[in-house]
């Protein structure tokens, strides 16, 4: 495969260390969410994820005060926290319900629902070989799901819902993007998806012990710290190129589930995540070829009209240490 730009070895050989690295926390989050909620209802899981994820951002927002958060946008924002509660408490459930393997498999179908949303939402032109792509993975995640079966599981629906809630909140995070800080988003998020998960944590309450909540703790440690690695790995290469590595995602999370469960993946489940897999692929090569035509386009003048596929560029804080939601993982 040739990438959208030359990668020197060191570059290729550290962004892909770093998405390693960010597959394995988020991998190590899924485990950590499916062990929890074998004795702590998802819904309370869910809502001490928002809160310890606040965590991060504190030393941010004392810094910057109440101004780092103005924002004449905060309809979107709450509809992204929106979206994003939907995604936590659908994924917390599936995870509690499901192996965890079959979940971050079929989360995998995240661009290729980002590619559906951004056609009917944002109204970008995809293209036939792009819509053959979301075809094949959609085939694929039903061969997981199988739905018309006797292996039907609800667990798999709601990890489908999840994704396409992820899909629709970065669809907002592009438009917020254009406008507000990364970390704006990242607080903003907290902000509104904490109260949000509280009252359903409090019809289901049950006080967790001193080892829940370190687990919980963990959970958002792990998923801070995948997203602090997938930014970097977008930072030192091509997205095209490590976005090959976070497929790891999914024989670490089937080895842990293993160790820890006794969880096996079915065949079934391979065979449609190879499909998932592949035509994700494709969609992330596409979309860095693109990005390389618009690049050109823009250094040399021309009278020809834009390439219409080209997503204009927005204005994201690529240096922000906490996060970045152009890369926004299953944690929601």
């Amino acid at each position: 495969m040739v990438f959208s730009r030359a990668t020197s070895d060191n570059a290729a050989l550290t962004g892909a260390l770093l998405m390693i690295s960010a597959a394995l926390c988020f991998a190590a989050m899924a485990v950590l969410i499916r062990y929890v909620t074998r004795d702590v209802h998802p819904f309370e899981a869910a809502f001490f994820r928002n809160f310890f994820g606040l965590i991060p951002m504190l030393p941010w927002l004392f810094s910057n005060g109440p101004g780092g958060l103005r924002t004449e946008r905060f309809k979107l924002h709450f509809l992204r926290g929106a979206l994003g509660f939907g995604a936590m408490s659908c994924l917390f459930t599936a995870l509690a319900i499901t192996p965890a393997a079959q979940v971050i498999a079929i989360n995998f179908t995240l661009p290729i629902l980002t590619t559906v949303l951004a056609a009917i939402i944002v109204r970008e032109t995809v293209r036939a070989r792009r819509w053959s792509a979301v075809a094949i993975g959609f085939v694929g995640a039903m061969i997981i799901i199988r739905p018309f079966g006797q292996d039907f599981e609800t667990g798999a629906i709601l990890a489908l819902l999840a994704t396409l809630f992820m899909a629709a909140a970065m669809t907002t995070v592009k438009m917020l993007s254009r406008t507000d800080s990364a970390n704006a988003i990242v607080t903003w998020m907290g902000l509104v998806m904490t109260p949000l998960s509280l009252p359903p944590a409090i019809y289901f309450w049950e006080t967790p012990s001193l080892w829940q909540l370190f687990v919980m703790l963990l959970i958002a440690i792990a998923g801070t710290a995948g997203q602090q690695l997938l930014v970097r790995a977008y930072r030192t290469a091509d997205q095209s190129y490590v976005m090959i590595f976070d497929f790891l995602r999914l024989p670490f999370v089937a080895a842990m589930a293993f160790v820890m469960f006794g969880e096996v993946v079915d065949f079934w489940t391979w065979a449609g995540a190879a499909l998932i897999i592949g035509s994700a692929l494709y969609i992330a090569r596409r979309e860095a070829v693109l990005a390389k035509r618009a690049k050109t386009a823009t250094r040399l003048p021309t009278t020809a009209p834009a390439d219409p596929q080209a997503i204009p560029a927005t204005k994201i804080d690529l240096a922000d240490p906490a996060t970045s939601q152009t890369g926004e993982k299953p944690d929601a």
